[in-house]
């Protein structure tokens, strides 16, 4: 074989080895968006917002109030459909599926779940509440009802907490327990991607600190988008952040890069707490 022929083996596979790290390296994208347009009625709200968002990570929406994070969260599980005035253009995929061009919504909310920012849970028992999707999806077999809540109340941390009351009222715990339930009644949705918008903003510092300790052990089996204006809990939990501002993505990177080394001054001057 000649020199010039050998070269060229060894420059591609130089090449394919480098491919794969860097796929390694950005991960697996789940959700894929690009050119999002949406507005309210005639006011515009999200400007050709454009990324993708990484399989089994988490990621971070951060900005001032109003500047389009929560729209833009509710977009992920065509939530804002329950508003009449808003039109919304652009592509959003899931696993490479435009979630705007099926007539599913169903299950797409079943692939992908949500927290709010207070919990809201049913005035049931707390093992309906976490049963009442399973339910709802034609599930009446009792043990596996009883497994799904276990595994749910496991994934979320507060099983222990709350094996042996099961049947009391779930607006008898604490708000940080509560929050906690409400991811247990995500998961036992079997879901792919959980969205949080503001999930810990009404609990105390040490229900915080639970949540997301819960949140950094999730991503090993779920995508995870969360909204916070909590910069320091973006540092702590997030593999991705994303700055918005007035509707618009400014800058979107890993997180160690937008707090210690942001490309744009507007993300800095946010970070560094100059406004917002």
């Amino acid at each position: 074989m000649s020199t010039a022929v050998l070269e060229r083996s060894e420059t591609a596979i130089k090449q394919q080895i480098e491919k794969v790290f860097t796929q390694i390296e950005e991960g697996t994208t789940k959700i894929s968006v690009k050119d999002l347009n949406l507005f309210y009625g005639t006011k515009q709200a999200l400007f050709g917002v454009s990324l993708d968002i990484c399989e089994k990570e988490v990621t971070a929406l951060i900005g001032p109030s109003g500047c389009g994070k929560s729209t833009f969260l509710r977009t992920l599980n065509r939530m804002n459909d329950l508003i009449d005035s808003v039109k919304i253009n652009g592509d959003i995929e899931i696993d490479h599926e435009n979630i705007y061009k099926t007539n599913d919504v169903i299950k797409l909310r079943t692939k992908v779940g949500m927290v709010f920012q207070k919990p809201n849970l049913f005035p049931m028992s707390i093992y309906d509440n976490v049963a009442y999707g399973p339910r709802m999806q034609g599930i009446k077999n009792k043990k596996e009802l009883n497994q799904i809540v276990e595994e749910s109340l496991r994934g979320a941390a507060i099983w222990d907490e709350v094996k042996d009351r099961l049947k009391t009222s779930a607006l008898g715990l604490s708000g940080g327990q509560q929050q906690r339930i409400c991811i247990a009644r995500a998961i036992a949705m079997k879901p792919e991607v959980i969205l949080m918008d503001e999930p810990t903003s009404a609990l105390d510092p040490i229900s915080t600190l639970k949540v997301e300790e819960l949140i950094s052990n999730m991503k090993k089996d779920y995508t995870i988008v969360i909204v916070t204006h909590n910069m320091q809990q973006a540092a702590r939990i997030s593999d991705k952040t994303a700055f918005f501002l007035n509707g618009e993505v400014i800058e979107y990177d890993v997180t160690d890069k937008i707090f210690s080394m942001p490309k744009d001054q507007r993300t800095e001057d946010y970070v560094t707490g100059r406004f917002g």
